[in-house]
């Protein structure tokens, strides 16, 4: 029992040097967050091609890898989309939106720190599909989520949690592809929703929280380490990028599978 003891102060210190601190009451949910994520994608490797076998039979390569990735970033979203509602309605942390900490706040972190763990992991090996930039994403988004168990802006965490609000429709939108659904009515209601709610809340909310929360950081400047300024300015500088990529991507996208024409059809 002592060397127990021993070693989790040893484990706490550690932690503490790093600045994660409040990481030893979450570094267990994290890694469970993780596993449970990687269960989900076996899971639903087993299930969805009983579930949609007319689907699957025509998929070759990455498909079906890629069915499993939407399916695990979809529980992901629906869980910490709620979650992110209530932290920023949680008043000890809206009092002190730099350095405020709350546990069950921190918990939601550790939800989506253990999933851009698995994620990051998954767009490594399957980067020759996935690109570079969703191992860019996997990367900063992680960083931002471990780096607030200091604990570090636990209030604006909330706006990286907000963006999944569109990744729903977004992964909606993919499988009503895979489904045969292209072109149809239910599609272009869902691609117009995931245009109003990308564009809101990451382009638009996104972009308004994220200069308040800079305002709130350099009003404290001296209490914020440098490797903080370049973690965070590196990762929102590339999700704000990325964001704006994407947006013109969903765009095109839309404007492909819905021409003028066939969107007055519809109408």
């Amino acid at each position: 029992m002592e060397s127990v003891a021993v070693s989790s102060s040893t484990f706490g210190d550690i932690l503490d040097q790093l600045s994660l601190s409040t990481l030893r009451y979450h570094w267990q949910s994290v890694l469970t967050s993780a596993v449970v994520f990687a269960i989900i994608y076996e899971i639903s490797r087993i299930f969805s091609p009983v579930l949609f076998p007319k689907t699957f039979q025509f998929f070759k390569g990455y498909n079906g890898p890629n069915w499993h990735v939407h399916v695990v970033s979809t529980v992901h979203c629906l869980v910490v989309v709620l979650g992110s509602f209530f932290i920023f309605g949680d008043n000890s942390l809206s009092q002190d939106r730099v350095f405020g900490y709350v546990r069950w706040a921190a918990d939601i972190y550790s939800i989506s720190c253990g999933y851009f763990l698995w994620d990051t992991i998954i767009a490594i090996y399957f980067y020759k599909y996935q690109g570079i930039s969703m191992v860019f994403h996997g990367v900063a988004s992680f960083s931002v989520f471990i780096f607030s168990f200091r604990p570090f802006v636990n209030y604006y965490g909330a706006i990286f949690l907000m963006y999944e609000l569109s990744t729903i429709f977004l992964n909606f939108h993919w499988f009503m592809d895979k489904l045969g659904w292209t072109g149809s009515k239910i599609q272009l209601v869902n691609g117009v929703v995931l245009l109003l709610t990308f564009f809101c809340a990451r382009i638009v909310f996104g972009t308004y929280m994220s200069y308040k929360m800079w305002s709130d950081i350099v009003a404290v400047k001296d209490d914020v380490p440098l490797r903080y300024w370049i973690v965070y300015g590196v990762a929102n500088f590339v999700t704000t990028c990325l964001n704006v990529w994407w947006f013109s991507q969903m765009i095109a996208m839309l404007r492909k599978r819905f021409p003028a024409k066939e969107v007055a059809k519809h109408k």
